[in-house]
């Protein structure tokens, strides 16, 4: 059986090698309301997404980023042209499980599209920080948000890495 959501699925890839050019703005457009429309925990829709395309922030985030796990002077932003940051709503019991749907719904829609991606993890150590705060009081958003990823996008700069074999066992029908 073919089924095309299934073959986005099967062939998304995290990608981090960008080229700079930025991507389309409709092609954004559709990213984003993709992650609109993920699931969240009683319908909340507690999850904000924060398109950063000003290479300055992108710089700043990645650069936190690289400070946060060890490795100052790097690119975990892999010279991305578009970061979306995902946060949710702190205070809500599935906040994480909210934003991580978000997170999965941009790059499934990116991949659909031709769009690279990478969920970039650290987010919540960032925001939980001092200057994480200061960019939530900058972007005119509640302290009570946390960090779940920031999605990384733009056109990769090469082929897409092969996919892994799926591992034995992943389904079990007892």
């Amino acid at each position: 059986m073919t089924n095309e959501t299934l073959q986005v699925l099967k062939e998304r890839r995290s990608i981090r090698k960008f080229r700079p050019e930025q991507i389309k703005p409709e092609e954004l457009d559709v990213i984003l309301e993709a992650g609109t429309w993920a699931p969240t925990g009683m319908g909340a829709q507690s999850p904000v997404m924060v398109v950063v395309q000003d290479p300055e922030t992108i710089a700043y985030l990645s650069r936190m980023n690289a400070q946060i796990m060890g490795k100052p002077g790097t690119d975990p932003f892999y010279g991305a042209p578009t970061a979306v940051v995902v946060l949710a709503d702190g205070t809500r019991p599935t906040w994480l499980q909210d934003g991580s749907l978000v997170m999965g719904n941009l790059m499934n829609a990116a991949a659909s599209l031709g769009v690279g991606s990478c969920w970039i993890n650290r987010a919540m150590e960032l925001f939980d920080m001092p200057e994480g705060q200061e960019l939530l009081k900058k972007w005119g958003l509640p302290a009570t948000l946390r960090g779940v990823g920031h999605c990384v996008l733009g056109y990769a700069d090469g082929p897409a890495p092969a996919p892994k074999p799926r591992k034995e066992g992943y389904i079990i029908r007892p």
